[in-house]
């Protein structure tokens, strides 16, 4: 396989977005724009020099890979389309709208053994990247998502529209079966939920909480991360992170340990910062789009390679957040 013939289905913003890498990566093609919105796919054809269709049905010979960007309700009935003549599909996150539609999902790949990634494009974050090359047990993870009101997704709740990137992260992090779930939340503005706090437990001890809002008035995506073998940090948003390593500090206990017995040591004039040993992640400046489509077409062309986040880590993360939603729906506040 020469260059990967592509082709990006739904012409809304992330459409946009897969379309605008898919143009720009040399080791494919982009194809077309698919849209019943033929005014809004033309602007993006126009736009990346490619073709617009109206069906999915139209570019099924014409095409090696897609990337589905539609409605979450829509995941299902495309995917199918696509995965029975075995062309692979990277569907943008939430994988479905339900459990029972991911199963769908996941079923139909590993019927016609084709691959089928999940736009979970925070993995790709570089800070998300970063954090792979640390080897350590989570105990605690502290994770804030919150942001103004997107006027968008709106027909998912903020679980399974921005809570869903921080659980697919936890839940590769934490490494064990989730025993234990408790949340609470609110709807303000329409339709589900907008306002959610979830506390995970796992079944290897560690414990995760989780708050995710749309109604925040600045944007902030925070991951905080407490081991035994280091602290870490990190900013999504400003792509920046620091970590706290243990073993470097044992000698800094062992000194206050000996001086706090001394009558004139002053703990208060310590400059705690000064006697930790912190260090800066290094962070690559990379889009996350674009790794995620890498290691898409990646897998496509390579079996040996998985995508950066499979059909089956996605389920992992649709049930999750599902269960949180099962959680807030028992779990009603007075009106």
């Amino acid at each position: 396989m020469d260059r990967i013939r592509t082709a990006v289905v739904g012409a809304g913003k992330m459409g946009s977005i897969h379309a605008k890498v898919y143009s720009q990566m040399a080791d494919c093609e982009l194809v077309g724009v698919v849209d019943v919105d033929q005014k809004r796919a033309s602007k993006i054809a126009e736009k990346f020099g490619c073709s617009v269709f109206g069906e999915c049905e139209q570019i099924l010979d014409k095409v090696d890979a897609v990337t589905i960007a539609t409605p979450t309700i829509t995941h299902l009935k495309l995917a199918k389309i696509f995965l029975k003549k075995r062309i692979p599909v990277l569907i943008e996150k939430p994988l479905a709208a339900s459990v029972r539609e991911g199963k769908k999902i996941v079923s139909l790949a590993k019927r016609f053994d084709t691959v089928v990634a999940v736009g979970h494009s925070e993995r790709c974050n570089p800070v998300a990247q970063a954090l792979k090359r640390f080897d350590i047990e989570p105990k605690f993870i502290e994770a804030q998502r919150v942001s103004p009101y997107p006027f968008r997704s709106t027909d998912v709740g903020v679980v399974l529209d921005v809570m869903i990137h921080d659980i697919d992260i936890i839940l590769s992090l934490a490494a064990s079966k989730i025993k234990r779930i408790d949340a609470v939340g609110v709807g303000v503005i329409e339709g589900g939920e907008d306002i959610c706090n979830a506390r995970i437990a796992f079944e290897n001890g560690c414990i995760a909480s989780l708050t995710a809002s749309r109604l925040a008035l600045r944007t902030e995506r925070r991951l905080r991360v407490f081991s035994r073998q280091a602290f870490l940090s990190v900013d999504y948003f400003k792509k920046t992170g620091i970590i706290i390593k243990a073993d470097p500090n044992t000698d800094v206990v062992k000194w206050i340990k000996e001086r706090r017995m001394a009558e004139d040591f002053d703990l208060t004039k310590v400059n705690w910062p000064d006697l930790l040993h912190v260090e800066q992640l290094e962070i690559d400046d990379k889009e996350p789009v674009r790794l995620q489509q890498e290691a898409f077409l990646r897998a496509v062309r390579d079996r040996a390679f998985t995508p950066e986040v499979s059909a089956e880590e996605g389920l992992a993360a649709l049930r999750c957040a599902q269960k949180i939603v099962d959680r807030l729906n028992k779990h009603k506040w007075d009106k």
